[in-house]
C-alpha cells in the first residue's frame, strides 16, 4: 500500500507560481506512474500531468507549457510546478501513484486558490 502526502497548496494572485509536492511512503518494490489529477468546484476530477518512471511525462493539453512535472525516484516524490496560474487553475489538486503490481493510491488532496 503506498501513502501520499502532499503539499505546497495555497491562495496566489493570477499569474504566480506554486509547486506541489507529493511524497510516496509504504510498501511497494517501485511506482510505475506519478502524477497530478485536479478537481473543482461542481466539475469532474481531470488529468494534470503525469510521469513515468522511466522519464516519459505526459500533460493534459492545455496546461503544457505553464505547467511542469518534475520525480525524483529515489524519493517516490512528484513535483508539480505551475506558472502563470490563472483563476480557472482554482481546484484541489490530488497526486496519484502506481505501484507496480499494486493499485492506483490517491493523496487527500491540496488546494489551490488563484485570486486577487
Amino acid at each position: 500500500q503506498v501513502r501520499l502526502v502532499e503539499s505546497g497548496g495555497g491562495l496566489v494572485q493570477p499569474g504566480g507560481s506554486l509547486r506541489l509536492s507529493c511524497a510516496a511512503s509504504g510498501s511497494f518494490s517501485s511506482i510505475n506512474a506519478m502524477g497530478w489529477y485536479r478537481q473543482a468546484p461542481g466539475k469532474e476530477r481531470e488529468l494534470v500531468a503525469v510521469s513515468m518512471s522511466d522519464g516519459s511525462t505526459a500533460f493534459s493539453g492545455s496546461l503544457r507549457g505553464r505547467f511542469t512535472i518534475s520525480r525524483d525516484n529515489a524519493e517516490n516524490t512528484v513535483y508539480l510546478q505551475m506558472n502563470n496560474l490563472k483563476p480557472e487553475d482554482t481546484a484541489t489538486y490530488y497526486c496519484h501513484a502506481d505501484p507496480r503490481g499494486g493499485q492506483r493510491s490517491w493523496g487527500r488532496g491540496t488546494q489551490v486558490i488563484v485570486s486577487s
